[in-house]
């Protein structure tokens, strides 16, 4: 009798545990693994851990980005996807988070990633804020920082070909 509740015990806790663990996040950290660079982009998401986004669609495939602005780009071109689950990194700790229920940081004076207007996610609204205090922007929510992406697209593409162009002409010139 004693040893059914023993054995009881521990499989509850092993459970507990797993559940536990599972709830640390919906996401899986081995997304860079999955997805080493963006597929628009080519940039390394490893390298961008700050500012990646994970994307599980509806159909079970998966999309990583370097940035939001990519995975706006891919949201858009896969109108007939619903992502399932999207995670973001945390600005701060790099860890894979919710990026519905982040908090955006859209703008302030540090150049954002595939965008001149930045949009960071941070798991804390406190990280948030301080964020805001050292850098300006503002806070927001993930709807507001999706728009933006998509309201700064022209521009930001725009900012990109350019750069590209140069970074040829320098490369051709040596």
């Amino acid at each position: 009798m004693k040893r059914r509740v023993v054995i009881r015990l521990w499989i509850s806790s092993l459970v507990i545990l797993g559940l536990a663990i599972g709830a640390g996040g919906a996401f899986g950290q081995d997304d860079v693994t999955k997805h080493p660079s963006c597929s628009y982009c080519g940039m390394d998401r490893a390298k961008f851990a700050h500012s990646r986004v994970f994307i599980e669609y509806n159909d079970g495939s998966t999309f990583g980005a370097c940035s939001i602005h990519c995975a706006a780009i891919d949201m858009a071109v896969h109108i007939d996807k619903s992502p399932k689950a999207i995670g973001v990194g945390d600005y701060g700790t790099k860890k894979l988070i919710n990026a519905e229920k982040a908090f955006w940081v859209i703008g302030g004076n540090k150049m954002g990633v595939m965008t001149k207007r930045a949009k960071w996610a941070f798991e804390s609204k406190g990280d948030a804020e301080n964020f805001v205090k050292e850098n300006g922007g503002q806070v927001a929510d993930f709807e507001m920082a999706v728009k933006a992406s998509y309201e700064d697209m022209y521009q930001d593409t725009k900012m990109i070909r350019e750069r590209r162009l140069e970074k040829r002409k320098s490369m051709q010139s040596k």
